[in-house]
């Protein structure tokens, strides 16, 4: 062997023994972490134990499980009737985690079975006394209080992801918002500041969102606030605006949540399908097939049915003025006759009749003529008054200060 090939052997032998060291010494250190963090769990000091971290699979069973065990002279049918009251074992799921905590001499007799059918919660049936001993225990949870601002870089879920923000905030923001902003028009560069809660288990693992205690949104120039409230009157809570105004006005926005206009209310628009020029007197909103459209407000179904035109439809009255129509449904799921509320779901989204693709046409009648509903001022909630205003005015101003500080407004 020369020179040259001798160094090169030589100098990748080391290069692999120092790898080999690196990675020996980190799977070290995270065999240590992870015996750090379980050093004790449920009340138990895990040294004291031979313990086994395992779920519930399919056609796994209380019965089944611990009858694997040494449960030495104990039958597994009384220790199902001696829990049953705290314990009932007919609650676990698929997929569920639970722990063995078993004797550390070489029988392993089982002196523990610990069930967790969530983050917090969790069921601990102790094996070691004759009696057998069940009981339910809450891991504690603390609240942490964050606020967050800036532009919107891109839509607001993306702009909380990023922010590391649990998606459900979300859809916590856009149901508070539905009659106030389309999130959709929602533009790169508005303003936006959010002060929410989020809850932590044994003060250290992220359990996810707890509450919107303020926001405001830049909509179409103006700052939109929503603050929770709930008046003395009711005390229901409600979001209210900076002056006490009820976001929950009389109408939705769109009857979908995720979608875009694809085509606006038009006298004379080119039909897609027709090739004619004709009017448009709806809102087209596109969606994927089987997206669920909701009523926009409270009323009566007064018509559903099948034209060639606009395919499965449902018309709802809403009072003596409103009523609105959804076109193009691939399914009906109301019935003539029938009361709706606000956000029912009515039907879902498809492209019967003269469509080209999955939407909903969504119309809009006013005293029995067809307008154009992103045009027309409609009718909104109440505004608080007299002492519970005074005590709204007086709890949101931190709340205010700190959300326009966060956006330097």
């Amino acid at each position: 062997m020369t020179i040259k090939k001798t160094t090169f052997f030589l100098s990748f032998f080391l290069l692999v023994l120092v790898f080999s060291c690196d990675k020996k010494q980190e799977s070290t250190e995270d065999v240590q972490e992870q015996k750090k963090i379980k050093k004790s769990e449920f009340g138990f000091v895990y040294s004291e134990f031979n313990v086994v971290h395992d779920t519930i699979k399919n056609g796994d069973t209380f019965g089944s499980i611990i009858e694997k065990q040494n449960i030495g002279n104990k039958k597994v049918y009384d220790i199902i009737a001696k829990v049953k009251d705290t314990f009932d074992v007919r609650i676990m799921r698929y997929n569920k985690p639970y722990v063995l905590l078993r004797s550390k001499h070489k029988k392993n007799k089982l002196q523990v079975f610990i069930y967790q059918p969530d983050a917090v919660n969790y069921y601990v049936v102790d094996l070691r006394d004759s009696s057998v001993v069940a009981y339910k225990k809450t891991k504690p949870i603390t609240i942490k209080r964050r606020t967050i601002g800036g532009v919107l870089k891109s839509s607001l879920s993306e702009t909380l992801q990023s922010a590391k923000v649990e998606g459900s905030l979300a859809s916590k923001i856009t149901k508070i918002y539905a009659w106030s902003i389309d999130f959709f028009k929602l533009k790169k560069g508005d303003r936006f500041a959010l002060t929410f809660t989020e809850r932590y288990i044994n003060d250290s693992i992220y359990d996810g969102v707890d509450s919107l205690q303020a926001a405001f949104f830049e909509y179409k120039g103006k700052i939109v606030y929503a603050f929770p409230f709930a008046t003395s009157s009711s005390g229901k809570i409600e979001y209210y605006d900076d002056e006490g105004k009820t976001l929950k006005n009389f109408f939705l926005k769109t009857p979908i949540k995720f979608s875009r206009i694809t085509s606006r209310y038009s006298s004379n628009r080119l039909h897609p399908v027709q090739g004619i020029w004709k009017a448009h007197k709806g809102t087209d909103y596109a969606a994927p097939h089987g997206t669920p459209i909701t009523t926009t407000a409270a009323g009566i179904v007064e018509q559903t049915g099948y034209t060639t035109g606009n395919g499965n439809f449902v018309k709802v009255k809403h009072n003596g003025t409103f009523s609105t129509q959804y076109l193009h449904m691939s399914k009906i799921l109301v019935r003539r006759g029938q009361y709706v509320t606000q956000g029912q779901i009515i039907g879902k989204v498809g492209s019967t009749g003269l469509a080209t693709g999955p939407h909903v046409c969504y119309r809009f009648w006013k005293n029995g003529v067809q307008v154009d509903a992103l045009r027309l001022k409609l009718p909104t909630g109440e505004s608080m008054v007299g002492a519970s205003k005074t005590r709204f005015l007086k709890q949101i101003e931190p709340l205010k200060r700190e959300l326009d500080s966060v956006a330097n407004l």
